[in-house]
Order: C-alpha cells, then structure tokens, then sequence
C-alpha cells in the first residue's frame, strides 16, 4: 500500500523522466531533501553508463533520481565523471558506489542502501517491510522506555551492519498496540527478545539461545541462521495443568510428541483456530466422539491450538485440520471425510482406511470466509 506522498512519487516518476535533470547546486540541494535519493554523474548524458543508471532509475518507482552534468554539482558533492551517490536522511547519510556498471549491480546498491539498518515497525513502515525485496527480518522486541534501551539499540544497529541488502533489522516496540499483538502472535514472553523470520521459506523462525543483546552475539546468531545451523523455532503454549481431564486431550507444541507419537495408541489430533467457525461447528461433534471412545485405552482423541503451536514436521495451511498418528506407524493420514459422528468413527475403527483422501465434502465449505479471516490475522501484523 501507498500513502499519499508515495502516489505522487510515483505519478512523477511514470509521467516524467526517469531522472531528473540537476542544473544547478540548488537542484541538487532540492532533491536531497527526500529521505532517500541517487543522483548520477555523467558528463555526457547519452554515454552507456549513464544509458545504464536511467535504466535503473526507471525501473524504480519508489525512490527520486536525479543526473548531472554541471560542473558545480560535481564539485559539490566531490565526485568524478560516472560516480553514483545515494544520499539519506538517516545512518551514514551517503553511500558512494563503487561496483560493476551493470542494471543488476546498482539495483542492488539503492535496495540495500535505501532503508534504514534498522527499522522501526509501525503502520506506516509494515507495508515497505513486508512488501520490500528482502525477505529476511531480524526482529527485536523491547520495550523502548527501558534504562538501557539505547545500549540495546546501538548493539543492535551495530550487527545490522554485517547484513545490509541481505537482512532487514526490525525494532518492534512492545509498547504500542501493534507491538504487543506481535510479541503474542509469536508466543515470546521476556523482552528483550530476537526472532528472525524467513518469509521465503514457510516463514521460518529462529531465536537465540542466548537473550544477550550484543553486537557479536547477534552477528554470530544471524550468521549461523543464514548459514542454515540453527534449528527453526516453534511456538508452544504451556502445558495445561487439566490437559488430561476432559474427554478431547489438550496438546501444545512441548508434549506433541510424547503424546501424538505414542505407537501404542492411534491419536487423532485436530488442528484448530480459535476463530475459526467452521472449528466451532466441529466442537461438539469432537467431544461426542471422544466421549464415545473414552473407554478405549489405544484411542486418544485430541486438539491443538494451531496458531499458538507448531510442530516441525506437521504443516497446517487451513481450518480445522485432522489428522490420525496410528498405533505401531510412522504414517500421518489425513482425514478428508464428512465432518460427522459416524464418518469420525468408521475413519478411527478402520485405522484411518476409511476417510481418508480426497472428498467432495470441501467444495460446500465457504472458503471465501476461512480465507477473509485468514488475511484479517496476515493484516494486523
């Protein structure tokens, strides 16, 4: 989404030239006051490189460009013909470039030079977050009044350094609305806390064992994530003390296994929302069922909160999900019958025979709704 201010960039850049062209030293001077610009310098304006960098200019919507060929300008800003500044209203303030004269190269030299190292996560920068072009966050909760924030933060800004272009420091202030939600949505209690989330890759998530906010540490955590050492963390509510007291078993993600895995017994486990309707509808039926078989001691009926849980090896992409883990198996089978008394049993009678793959009952579920309710939780973030 853009704001105001981004339309207009953008209605400038798509009805004008890809560049503008910078006269004087007051034209510069009056570029520079955008938070980010790049201005290039080329003594002659049909040379190749210059061909070269108003290619990449074009193809940017969202930042302003300017070219040059006055002599002042280049004095100004103390540069020779074919130099590339990019110019900033935060960190260092300037980038000069110094790398191969190729679309790709530059490109990359504005993406990873045009945000902050850190930024702080709020309605106005989610969208350049999560509609920018790297995909990988490094993400601090603090909360911003503490004594020594400030010691975190440039610890935190300090390691942002070793990964500029390649991962996006986020500051998430868990003082404001949004913040808090985040913090839940992922399940971290403590703060100061760090997780790194891959938006490329199932949004994988990894934390820290260490909760020490310094530069070094952090530098070898994000190094040992992008170097693929370090396993994905998984959210998992604690324990229930009654998780055992009701006919339908409460699972979280720190007793799956033990309970889910057990050869001994086929487990059928939903995976549910708490928003969900189509969950809601299920409940009663799933506390008949697990009633019914309350008295057999190879059958365990059970539920988990999937999005307050994970399990590695077990991907839920809709609402509810059931899946049967049978006695003396390593197999998952999916349960795609009708969503009834009678289709639940024979599908646990049968060991998960009867039930199982594809069903027709999907095409009557309003999954217009499931996937609205899915973007509302994408959307508060």
């Amino acid at each position: 989404a853009r704001d105001a201010d981004g339309i207009v960039k953008w209605l400038n850049k798509k009805t004008g030239p890809p560049a503008k062209t910078l006269e004087s030293v007051e034209d510069a001077e009056k570029l520079a006051e955008n938070e980010v610009c790049v201005i290039g310098f080329f003594k002659s304006a049909d040379s190749d490189n210059a061909k070269i960098f108003l290619e990449v200019a074009s193809a940017n919507d969202d930042i302003s460009f300017g070219i040059t060929s006055s002599d002042d300008v280049f004095k100004k800003y103390k540069v020779k013909d074919g130099a590339i500044v990019l110019l900033k209203k935060f960190d260092e303030g300037r980038n000069d470039y110094d790398g191969d004269f190729t679309v790709d190269a530059i490109a990359a030299f504005v993406a990873a030079n045009s945000l902050p190292l850190v930024i702080e996560y709020s309605e106005q920068t989610s969208s350049i977050l999560f509609g920018g072009d790297i995909k990988k966050h490094n993400m601090i909760f603090v909360d911003k009044e503490v004594e020594n924030f400030q010691a975190i933060s440039d610890n935190f800004t300090e390691a942002a350094k070793d990964f500029k272009g390649k991962v996006q420091f986020v500051l998430i202030d868990v003082n404001t609305d949004a913040g808090a939600f985040i913090l839940n949505f992922f399940g971290l209690k403590n703060i100061p806390a760090v997780l790194f989330i891959d938006l490329e890759a199932d949004a994988a998530k990894f934390k820290p064992e260490s909760d020490e906010i310094k530069a070094e540490t952090m530098k070898i955590f994000v190094n040992a994530v992008l170097d693929g050492k370090m396993k994905p963390y998984l959210m998992s509510a604690d324990i229930p003390e009654d998780s055992n007291e009701e006919a339908v078993k409460v699972l979280v993600g720190k007793n799956f296994e033990e309970v889910a895995l057990d050869k001994t017994k086929h487990v059928l486990v939903e995976f549910y929302a708490p928003w969900c309707e189509h969950c809601k509808k299920l409940a009663p039926i799933y506390d008949e069922l697990a009633e019914n078989f309350k008295g057999r001691e190879d059958i365990v009926i059970a539920k988990m909160d999937a999005t307050a849980n994970e399990v590695e090896f077990v991907k839920v992409i809709r609402f509810p999900t059931l899946k049967l883990f049978p006695k003396d198996s390593s197999d998952i089978i999916d349960y795609n019958g009708n969503r009834t008394i009678e289709g639940l049993t024979k599908f646990l009678e049968s060991g998960g025979k009867e039930g199982a793959g594809p069903s027709d009952e999907d095409e009557d579920l309003d999954e217009e709704e499931e996937e609205e309710k899915a973007e509302q939780k994408k959307d508060e973030l």
